[in-house]
């Protein structure tokens, strides 16, 4: 697919978001499992807890996982710079990936920390990406 071999980088970034999303699933259940709670239970609501900062990551990676994807493809279709793509979904996952190691260490405070600050930044990357998906529609 000759089209699409320019956004290399950000169609590989999409599927490394979805892969740790996935991984994180099964890990999630296994450590919810382990404190005696039902499948679909969730973990008291304590960062103390490396159960519940493990469900956290898992629900904030599914909750971003389809926006990411939507952002994406939208400024891969519209034809998008490339270089500009593949940066900003490059940087979705790194902070994707910072914000999971805060969440899973327990690095910072629930709010206003480092996983907030990766959260922004991740945030800001796809907003980026749909208005770059908007410029290059029209």
């Amino acid at each position: 697919m000759d089209t699409f071999a320019a956004y290399s980088h950000a169609i590989a970034s999409v599927a490394l978001f979805a892969l740790i999303v996935l991984a994180l699933s099964p890990l999630s259940a296994l450590r919810k499992g382990a404190q005696g709670l039902a499948p679909g239970a969730e973990p008291v609501a304590d960062y103390a807890d490396p159960a519940y900062r493990l469900h956290r990551a898992f629900q904030n990676g599914s909750d971003t996982l389809g926006i990411f994807v939507a952002v994406t493809a939208a400024a891969i279709l519209a034809g998008a710079s490339p270089v500009w793509v593949n940066w900003l979904a490059s940087l979705v996952l790194v902070s994707r990936i910072v914000m999971l190691v805060v969440h899973l260490r327990g690095i910072g405070q629930p709010h206003s920390g480092p996983r907030s600050f990766a959260y922004v930044a991740g945030w800001l990357c796809m907003v980026l990406l749909a208005l770059s998906a908007v410029v290059a529609a029209f």
